[in-house]
């Protein structure tokens, strides 16, 4: 009992890092009530300001600083309160997030209401953890040091309490490095490396010689006196230390497997929340760690398990082509950042297309290599991915024909930009000007994946084209690395700080709708190279943005009310 107490000490020292982790909070909502009314108030760190972006649905575009309070009826919200808003400071702002209230249940003890913002993205990324956890199990990294390692806790005598301690480690391992990849980079450093062309480039590179790793070209390995080290370590210590060693010398062994599909996870989780990158690694720390665990508690299971064998050569060679298809997503990313025009988006198609054709073909060949055991049945398991492979090789051909590619759509470049949509600021001004249109500012980038999901979903639907037509259109990329305008700062740099300064944001995408009126002081400001102030209306309010949805409705609805 005391190595179990010690052992979820170390785990809730973890958690509490993981809490302390989040260094973008500046914002502290609270709830009241008071006969048939209900107080929501805001406490604002000193030096941000709070925008609050919209009410129940309708735009607010309102500022404030200090604190925020606002007093509803209870019968003015039958359906509850959802209060869109984000937060600044003179060189950063926070991701839009919703602050709801439904019910007392929604309350915690000391009546402050949990955002709950993001909420989908985290189970994405947790259920993308536990998918790669699966996957790292199958692994030829991992598969074969199961039985060795449950075999080792039953000689030891500790049996299925070691066993469960040695999962739980390896969750702790895992969830302290998404700890340190957290703390070390913050949210708002996270989403700047996702995006930087650089950076992609270097992760296109990481991932090719990955695959060509999985592919059998060569092995990539940690200093085999780590491993060595820590297992001499492992069979010497006792105790909860043995367990913590035991895990160690896991990760170091099963690298060359794992390493992919953490690096993988964790460039997914980079333009998500803070929490992201604990959240993924919990998931996939979890799947690890889920047979050892079983295995000790049921040994003899161990016998029913398949051997080693071609089956898991076939695994990672699957892996090494998905690897392949995933590099080249950063390959895009560089290339459309810096203009190169290497790899256009009918190419990427092929690519892709020719890709998993070569799997299908690879799995089919596979098949005559099966023996027994379970022989018709992994020939059928084989089969049947190799049909899906192909059938989704024959989906990515018909994206050149026009289709919508709505499954893939945040991993494929972006379509050519539409002849009557400007990517130039000045231009786009002048031609609001001169033909009386108001302006639809759309900040987006290369390397966002919900601008492209937008794109697809909503910005390429003929009813939101239709109204679009009403509007002069400039789209401006937050993270291209050329220099357009000749005066020798990158567009994306300058676009970054127009958005930031303007209208207080730094996601994507981010619209805003400018009226004549703001369009004359912005063109201004812009000739005259006066300092960028955040616009506001005729009345003084800040002008309302509009940021991520899949639903045209909502987007068509918000365009028509500004």
């Amino acid at each position: 009992m005391t190595r179990i107490r010690t052992f979820f000490c170390l785990l809730f020292a973890v958690c509490s890092l993981s809490v302390m982790a989040e260094i973008l909070q500046p914002v502290v909502w609270h709830t009241e009530e008071k006969n048939d009314s209900v107080y929501f108030s805001a406490q604002i760190e000193k030096g941000w300001h709070l925008t609050i972006i919209s009410i129940n649905g309708e735009t607010d575009g309102n500022e404030y600083s200090d604190e925020f309070v606002l007093a509803v009826a209870k019968n003015d919200m039958p359906q509850g309160m959802n209060i869109r808003f984000n937060a600044c400071d003179d060189s950063q702002c926070t991701s839009p997030e919703t602050f709801s209230y439904n019910t007392r249940e929604n309350i915690d003890s000391q009546g402050v209401v949990q955002n709950t913002d993001s909420g989908n993205d985290l189970w994405h990324i947790f259920l993308l953890g536990l998918l790669a956890g699966l996957l790292a199990v199958f692994t030829p990294c991992v598969w074969p040091v199961i039985p060795m390692t449950v075999s080792f806790f039953v000689k030891k005598g500790g049996g299925a309490k070691d066993a469960l301690l040695y999962g739980l480690s390896i969750i702790v391992l895992y969830v302290g490095l998404g700890v340190i990849v957290t703390a070390l980079f913050g949210a708002s450093a996270l989403n700047s490396l996702s995006t930087n062309a650089w950076l992609n480039l270097f992760f296109f590179i990481v991932f090719v010689v990955f695959a060509l790793s999985f592919f059998g070209l060569f092995e990539i390995r940690l200093p085999s006196s780590w491993s060595t080290y820590l297992d001499s370590h492992a069979r010497s210590s006792s105790g909860l230390l043995s367990i913590v060693f035991m895990a160690f010398t896991l990760a170091v062994v099963s690298f060359s497997c794992t390493g992919p599909l953490i690096g993988t996870l964790l460039v997914e989780a980079a333009d998500k929340s803070l929490y992201a990158p604990v959240v993924g690694m919990s998931g996939f720390a979890i799947s690890l760690a889920l047979p050892f665990t079983l295995f000790a508690l049921f040994p003899s299971l161990l016998r029913s398990l398949p051997r080693s064998g071609n089956w898991m050569d076939a695994f990672k060679v699957t892996l090494a082509f998905i690897e392949l298809a995933l590099s080249l997503k950063f390959l895009s990313v560089a290339d459309m950042a810096y203009g190169w025009g290497i790899l256009p988006r009918w190419l990427f198609l092929i690519l892709w297309s020719l890709c998993f054709a070569s799997l299908a073909v690879y799995l089919i060949w596979h098949t005559f290599r099966i023996t027994e055991p379970y022989k018709t049945i992994r020939r059928a398991i084989v089969i049947l991915l190799s049909v899906l492979s192909l059938s989704f090789s024959a989906y990515l051909i018909s994206g050149l024909a026009g289709g919508k590619m709505k499954l893939v759509a945040a991993f494929l470049p972006p379509e050519k930009t539409e002849a009557n949509v400007y990517t130039d600021l000045q231009p786009a001004l002048e031609a609001a000007i001169s033909n009386g249109k108001p302006l639809l500012l759309q900040f987006s980038g290369y390397g966002c994946v919900n601008c492209r999901k937008m794109e697809v979903a909503v910005l390429g639907d003929e009813e939101v084209k239709a109204v679009l037509n009403e509007y002069i259109e400039v789209l401006l990329f937050v993270d291209s690395r050329q220099d357009e305008n000749g005066n020798g700062l990158e567009d994306g740099e300058e676009w970054t700080r127009l958005q930031r300064e303007l209208l207080r944001q730094n996601s994507q995408p981010c619209f805003a709708v400018l009226t004549n009126e703001q369009i004359l002081m912005l063109y201004k400001t812009i000739t005259d190279k006066l300092p960028i102030t955040r616009l506001t209306d005729s009345n003084g309010n800040y002008v309302p943005t509009y940021g991520y949805t899949e639903n045209k409705y909502d987007f068509i609805n918000w365009l028509k009310t500004q």
